[in-house]
Parts: C-alpha cells; sequence; structure tokens
C-alpha cells in the first residue's frame, strides 16, 4: 500500500508545483503588461511617475492638508515635473494638470475631446442620476431643471426673502459671550434653507432634524472607502442614503393624495412636470440637498475664518454695510434686492474666499479622444484631473496667492477665466449664484450683529472635501450699531 501511495504523492506534488509556477507566471506577465502600458515610451506624454502597481499614487494623492496650500503631492509633482505630468490615481493612467489654460481647455471641452468620469463608488452614493456623474444629454436635462429652479429671477423674487430669514434665525439663536463651532451653525443654516426650498420643511419641525442627520451621515460615505460592510463609513452611508429616499418616496406618496395642495417648492416642481420617473426625482433631490448645502456652508465656515484673521477687511465690510442699512428707510426694514447690488466689497471677499479656500479642489474628467495641448499628448482614455486649487495659488496667476487680500479682487475681473470655484463650461455648478447670495446676506447681518475672533486655533483640511479639524471655535459678542431683528 506504502509503495503503491508513493508516486501520486509525487505526481500530485509536481502537479501543486507546475499550478503554483503558473499562477507566478500569470502575475508575472499582468505585472509586465502593466508595466509596459504605464511606462512604454511615448514621446509626449507628460512626465510624471505611475506609482505602486494596482494603486498608484492614489493614497499619497488624497492625503489630508491644508486647504489653503496646494498640497504636499501637488508641490513635490510639481517642483519634479512642472504643471502637467502623469500619473495612476483611482485605478486609471492619468494627467493631473495645474495648468490655468489647460485646465480651462478641459473645460470648454466637455463632450468634445472630454466626459465627466467620476470613479464608480460615488454614483453608489449619489445615485446613477446624480448630475455629477451624469454626461451628455442626460445631465444636460438634469441640469435645466436645477438652472429653472434656481435662476436670477426665482433667487430675486423667490429665495432672497427666505435666505434672509434663515439668517435672523440662526443669528437668533446666538447669545452674547458664546463659543460656537462655526462649521455647524453654517451647515445648519444652509441645511434649513434647502430642506425649505427643497421640500418645504421648516427648521423647527422634528422630520427637519431627522432628515439632518440622516443627511450628515450619508455625506460621511461619500469620502469613505468603498467598503459595504457593517461598521464602516459607507456601509452606513448606504443605509442613511436608503432612509433618506424612504422619506422623500413617503412625502411624494403624500402629496399625490392632495394634488390641490400648492408648496412651490422643487420637488413640486419636478413632480408635477412629470418628466422624470420617481428613481430619477429621488436623485435630484438628493443631488440638490448635496450641492446646494456643502459648498456654501464650507465657504461661509472659510469667511468666518478669514475675516477673524484680517481687522482691516472686517472694518470696510462694516462701512459698506452700514452705509445700506442707513440708507434704508423706516418702511424697509428688511435687505432687497437694490441692496445686494451695492454689495461691492463683500463681493470681493466672497471671491477671495472662494479662491484661497478652494471649496471645490478638482474634477474628474476621460479624453474621449487623443488629445494634443501645447507640447501635451493626452491619450483616448485616459482620466484627467484638472486641479483648480493649483491654478488659484499659483503665484503666476494671483500675486502673493496664500494672502487673503479681497482688494485684488477691485482690480481682477471676476470672469477671469482661470478662476474656477465652482468648474466652467457646461457643468458650471448650477448654485453658484445661490451660494454668492447667501453668503453675502449672511455676511451682511452678521458684520452688524456680531464681533467674532477664534476662541481655539484650528484649521481647513483637504480630504479632499474641506473640513475644520475642530469645526472652527468661535467666541461672538453682539455689537451695538443696530438691534437684532424680530421674525414676523
Amino acid at each position: 500500500m506504502l509503495t503503491m501511495a508513493m508516486p501520486a504523492l509525487r505526481f500530485g506534488s509536481r502537479a501543486g508545483i507546475f499550478v503554483a509556477a503558473m499562477a507566478i507566471l500569470l502575475v508575472l506577465i499582468a505585472f509586465v503588461r502593466w508595466f509596459w502600458s504605464h511606462y512604454r515610451p511615448t514621446e509626449r506624454l507628460p512626465p510624471g511617475s505611475m506609482g505602486w502597481p494596482l494603486v498608484g499614487e492614489t493614497m499619497d494623492f488624497l492625503q489630508p492638508h491644508s486647504a489653503t496650500s496646494r498640497g504636499r503631492f501637488m508641490e513635490k509633482h510639481i517642483k519634479r515635473y512642472g504643471n502637467v505630468f502623469k500619473s495612476s490615481l483611482f485605478g486609471h493612467q492619468t494627467i493631473i494638470s495645474a495648468d490655468p489654460e489647460l485646465n480651462k481647455f478641459i473645460l470648454v471641452n466637455e463632450n468634445k475631446l472630454f466626459q465627466c468620469s467620476y470613479p464608480s463608488t460615488i454614483t453608489g452614493i449619489l445615485g446613477k442620476w446624480s448630475m455629477l456623474v451624469l454626461v451628455g444629454e442626460e445631465h444636460k436635462r438634469m441640469r435645466s431643471i436645477a438652472i429653472n429652479f434656481m435662476n436670477p429671477a426665482k433667487l430675486k423674487d423667490f429665495f432672497f426673502k427666505d435666505i434672509e430669514r434663515h439668517v435672523l434665525l440662526t443669528l437668533q439663536s446666538w447669545k452674547d459671550g458664546d463659543v460656537l463651532f462655526a462649521q455647524q451653525e453654517a451647515k445648519k443654516f444652509t441645511f434649513n434653507l434647502m430642506a425649505k426650498q427643497i421640500l418645504t420643511f421648516n427648521p423647527e419641525e422634528p422630520r427637519t432634524q431627522e432628515l439632518m442627520k440622516d443627511y450628515y451621515t450619508f455625506m460621511k460615505g461619500v469620502i469613505a472607502a468603498p467598503l459595504n460592510i457593517p461598521g464602516t463609513a459607507y456601509y452606513r452611508a448606504l443605509k442613511s442614503r436608503s432612509k433618506i429616499l424612504d422619506t422623500l418616496g413617503r412625502i411624494m406618496d403624500a402629496r399625490s393624495q392632495k394634488p390641490e395642495d400648492k408648496y412651490n417648492d422643487l420637488l413640486e416642481v419636478v413632480t408635477k412636470s412629470g418628466s422624470l420617473t420617481t428613481e430619477q426625482v429621488l436623485d435630484l433631490v438628493l443631488n440638490m440637498l448635496f450641492a446646494g448645502h456643502e459648498t456654501s456652508s464650507v465657504a461661509l465656515t472659510l469667511a468666518l475664518k478669514f475675516l477673524a484673521d484680517a481687522p482691516a477687511v472686517v472694518q470696510q465690510l462694516q462701512e459698506e454695510h452700514q452705509a445700506i442699512y442707513a440708507a434704508r428707510s423706516f418702511e424697509k426694514e428688511r435687505l432687497t434686492w437694490e441692496d445686494y447690488k451695492k454689495m461691492n466689497f463683500t463681493h470681493c471677499v466672497i471671491n477671495e474666499t472662494l479662491r484661497l479656500g478652494n471649496v471645490v479642489r478638482f474634477v474628474h474628467r476621460k479624453a474621449l479622444k487623443d488629445v494634443y495641448f501645447k507640447d501635451f499628448f493626452i491619450p483616448k482614455g485616459w482620466k484627467v484631473l484638472p486641479v483648480f486649487c493649483a491654478a488659484h495659488l499659483d503665484a503666476g496667476v494671483y500675486c502673493r496667492p496664500l494672502e487673503f487680500d479681497p482688494w485684488r479682487w477691485q482690480q481682477i475681473q471676476e470672469k477671469n477665466v482661470y478662476f474656477t470655484p465652482f468648474g466652467g463650461g457646461n457643468r458650471l455648478c448650477a448654485g453658484a449664484d445661490l451660494a454668492k447670495l447667501e453668503m453675502a446676506v449672511f455676511i451682511h447681518h452678521l458684520v452688524l450683529q456680531f464681533e467674532w475672533k477664534i476662541a481655539e486655533a484650528d484649521r481647513a483640511m483637504a480630504f479632499p472635501f474641506v473640513e475644520f479639524e475642530k469645526g472652527l471655535p468661535i467666541q461672538i459678542n453682539r455689537r451695538c450699531f443696530r438691534p437684532m431683528q424680530k421674525q414676523q
């Protein structure tokens, strides 16, 4: 029996060795193919490094860094390779651009030479009908709905008074001498405003608070590792997404039972138009909450931080808004659209906050065909990342780019083609004007009502979304210039 078993054992060992050898050979072949595809000589490809197999340089690229800097990854690569370089990010061969001209070229050639191309994990969180991931005609249709909802006429006649109302509600909750977390206050203000405009939810309602809680859990998953395992941020985010969509679905069902009721909100507009499926409506509403809340709240928090460190800027803001207030009659206690148009220096402050703070740091694109730009060749199918913060902080574009200097915008045209805080081209953020309006109205009442200082040292970090490490604690003190208005 023993002698009969020995040949079988030897045969089995040889077979195992053969299988192992074949597996190693296949891995080597795969590695060589990967290496060749990344490193084969291509005369006009930008210089760069592809990093490690499979993971590339993704982890280095996503390392947290100060929001008012380009980050260690960008600084190191720009110094070594120049403003345009190749890399491997998010599993794809990628061209990274810190070149203002190339960034503009990419944005204006959307759907011609380049196309939006976000990682698939973003689709899992935001939904397949998210404006962020849609391309072509579907994106155009969804964006048209958003633009129509936030066009200049509606900002003036529909949003303006509601924005001021929510600003005053927020400021009325502040007590003299309080230490507040500015980021939390900004998020509460912008979320309540969007919940009112999109769903007619009022701040004091329990359902608003519940929706806000689910939304914040959902938001944490957008930048989390895509591990759909119980206990992970991504898993919790998907659960929260389901809860939010369930809430929205129940609202739609309840409204369908009373079609005669009027709400004048986004949900009513898109449901009664009949042009979207239920799934499309739900994704659109969720994404409008995301877009209308996130950018505005971060930008407003950044403004509070920058202004706390710039007393001369605050002084000029106070003078501008005191003059606006003094010009009102007693019958005109609230702001008017004409008042808003007079906020010239305020708009300089907003532009400088967006330039230095860089809420939107980069976007994902893909080359639809071989592209030649200057001396650079971008192969078809390669991903392209125009990095806006690199251009905004480029000394060749802005003098003393790391300084908070709103006065620079008294000489610079706001339509500077290299100023892209909300993206550009036909994917320019539909809520850009709304975000600026929110910031201007908040700043108006803030500088008239309060003085503030940083209660504890804090800094804005890019994760890649911009967040303050401690939520920006500020101490506020009421000014004597003007009594707080009561809500009607």
